[in-house]
């Protein structure tokens, strides 16, 4: 295989690696609720059913109540609950996520900079003189 077939085979890769991201995203916001403090609450009866599905799904959304502040994820279709944070959960949830973001754009940068780097010798043609050894 050539670097520029490897080159393409990685940005392919990379492509289907996204598109099975977007099938695992609500699991892992879900996770991330979780880790930062927020409550799963199942929606068992036909009340609380009613009452989640009438929420915007899966977005987290600000409601007052009478204990105060919260924030709550719905998800009526996947696990038929919603997740309940204080605010405090909700700024953990947030750092969580600005955590995981930095990590993916620099696992993102350092794959397309191996890919550079494989092709790097493409720009002068197979035959530069003493590139290759």
């Amino acid at each position: 295989m050539t670097n520029r077939n490897i080159a393409a085979l990685a940005g392919l890769a990379s492509l289907v690696g996204l598109a099975g991201c977007a099938g695992v995203g609500v699991q892992e916001k879900e996770g991330q609720l979780s880790a930062a403090g927020f409550l799963r609450l199942q929606a068992d009866t036909p009340a609380r059913v009613a009452k989640l599905q009438s929420l915007p799904q899966n977005t987290i959304v600000f409601a007052q109540r009478k204990s105060g502040p919260v924030y709550i994820y719905a998800d009526a279709a996947g696990c038929n609950c919603a997740f309940v944070g204080s605010p405090a959960a909700y700024q953990q949830y947030q750092q969580i996520r600005a955590a995981n973001n930095i990590a993916q754009m620099q696992e993102t940068t350092a794959e397309l900079n191996v890919a550079a780097a494989e092709d790097w010798g493409g720009a002068w043609g197979p035959m530069a003189p003493g590139w290759y050894y």
